[in-house]
């Protein structure tokens, strides 16, 4: 999974034509960290999507660009446009992410 280190990756990154899920996380969040235990999986599960993350605290502008008010946040995206968000409180469980994946 690619760690996004400047604007211009991230806006690169999503502007892919394929389905790109970006992970909004932060270094201090103790649900990123529960997510951290079962990302691994659910991205082999989904290797037909291009997969990112990036410190909302890093990249401030670009978080409030994209309504991220919680973390961790998935957020997906086709061709520089979102598609899906799916909102921190319903990113804790495996279950949860794998069933906002599928419904892509």
């Amino acid at each position: 999974m690619k760690n996004i280190g400047t604007e211009q990756e991230y806006r690169e990154q999503i502007k892919q034509e394929g389905l790109t899920v970006g992970i909004f996380t932060t270094t201090w969040c103790p649900d990123c960290k529960r997510l951290d235990m079962f990302i691994d999986e659910i991205t082999q599960e989904h290797q037909d999507k291009q997969w990112f993350t990036i410190d909302r605290d890093e990249f401030p502008e670009i978080s409030e660009e994209q309504t991220v008010m919680g973390i961790p946040s998935l957020l997906v995206f086709r061709n520089g446009e979102k598609v899906a968000h799916l909102h921190s409180a319903n990113a804790k469980t495996p279950e949860a992410v794998n069933e906002f994946l599928n419904e892509l």
